[in-house]
């Protein structure tokens, strides 16, 4: 395989829309193209060294899940095979396979729906503060990477700079409405549950992920991506134990290595990732992929 990554995207002939952490958005008729570039982020900083195969996994493992998950919700997927495409997009072809998705332009809830099975990251943090999570009561003497006793949802804000901020549920239904809400609520649970099922009889533990919906055609359908090690916490079953930080196959393995830096995290003088952390990196994803989906990533040589 080549390892040549793809930072960022300029198609001239075609509107572009918004350049995300990760993705670049164009508009292409009625529909929204998205591609998934090999940018990583952290600590809502977008670090200036690119993930080898980070944009496929990314695309490929969201077709896998909403293939999986469109019994629960209708998703936006129009096409994401290249030859699928229409005519006039395949003189990009070279950058659009493997990566990029002919997607239902649909009008973004402003909500994360984060559902958590286990204790970790910012629930962790609250946790400790609080004993509870967006206004969700937790029983006392949970450790970090604790197993929780029922599934919950975590809403938080989507914002544009900075961080999400976790809310409650009230907050989201006077946001977008009680129906909507409670849709939303339902089936990102419902998403989880038999998603992170699947992935403990391949070995993975799916700690908590997030979801997005929008509206199309006067119903909610989910957007974005899904499942992703971006999106989620990937914990290999077999190293998991409760009372701290677990080990994972998504980017918080970045996340710890920049810990140990003395860089304050802000966009001053961001560090460059050194080759060991991209090749691990890169191989972390690579194996959730192929743990999950039961095949290796298909990629062409550009």
């Amino acid at each position: 395989m080549a390892t040549q990554t793809v930072s960022f995207t300029e198609l001239n002939d075609i509107k572009f829309l918004k350049r995300g952490k990760v993705r670049d958005i164009y508009e292409y008729k009625d529909n929204l193209l998205i591609i998934s570039t090999d940018r990583i982020s952290c600590f809502d900083v977008i670090l200036p060294t690119a993930i080898p195969y980070k944009g496929e996994v990314l695309t490929q493992l969201s077709l896998f899940w909403f293939k999986f998950s469109e019994d629960i919700i209708p998703n936006h997927l129009i096409a994401a095979q290249t030859d699928e495409f229409p005519q006039d997009l395949l003189k990009h072809e070279d950058i659009l396979r493997g990566r990029s998705m002919l997607v239902k332009k649909a009008q973004a809830l402003p909500v994360e729906c984060v559902v958590r099975g286990y204790l970790s990251g910012s629930g962790w943090k609250e946790y400790q503060k609080t004993r509870s999570i967006c206004g969700i009561n937790l029983p006392k003497g949970l450790k970090e990477s604790s197993k929780l006793p029922e599934v919950i949802f975590t809403p938080s804000t989507k914002e544009e700079v900075g961080h999400d901020i976790n809310v409650t549920e009230n907050y989201i239904a006077n946001k977008i409405g009680k129906e909507a809400c409670a849709k939303i609520k339902e089936a990102s649970i419902a998403l989880y549950k038999k998603a992170s099922a699947y992935a403990e009889k391949k070995g993975i533990i799916i700690a908590d992920t997030k979801f997005e919906f929008g509206r199309f055609a006067e119903k909610i359908i989910l957007i974005d991506e899904v499942l992703t090690p971006d999106s989620s916490r990937f914990w290999p079953k077999g190293a998991y134990k409760a009372g701290g930080p677990c080990p994972s196959f998504d980017k918080q393995f970045v996340r710890d290595y920049l810990e140990t830096l003395d860089w304050d995290k802000t966009p001053n003088n961001i560090p460059e990732l050194p080759r060991e952390i991209v090749e691990k990196t890169t191989q972390k994803y690579l194996e959730a992929f192929t743990s999950l989906t039961g095949r290796e990533l298909n990629i062409k040589p550009r």
